[in-house]
């Protein structure tokens, strides 16, 4: 893997949303979650759904980022 590959990717864990997409997540902090997209967004109904101009962050996937934490499937690194 390449230095730039390894910055964009390693590390980061597969997580599903509720709503059906897939994401790779890295908990950096437990403030800090870096999330790359694996499908298109716009299949997310809170991204994309009536309150979408309300809100700019889908909270199912927030939500199954921190389940995956308590799960023990995503860690957070030690900072």
């Amino acid at each position: 893997m390449s230095e730039r590959d390894e910055f964009l990717v390693g590390g980061m864990v597969p997580v599903g949303c509720d709503c059906g997409n897939r994401v790779l997540v890295k908990k950096n902090s437990p403030q800090h979650t870096s999330v790359q997209w694996l499908s298109d967004t716009s299949t997310c109904p809170e991204l994309c759904g009536p309150r979408s101009a309300f809100m700019r962050t889908c909270l199912r996937l927030r939500d199954s980022i921190e389940k995956a934490v308590r799960d023990g499937t995503l860690e957070v690194a030690d900072g």
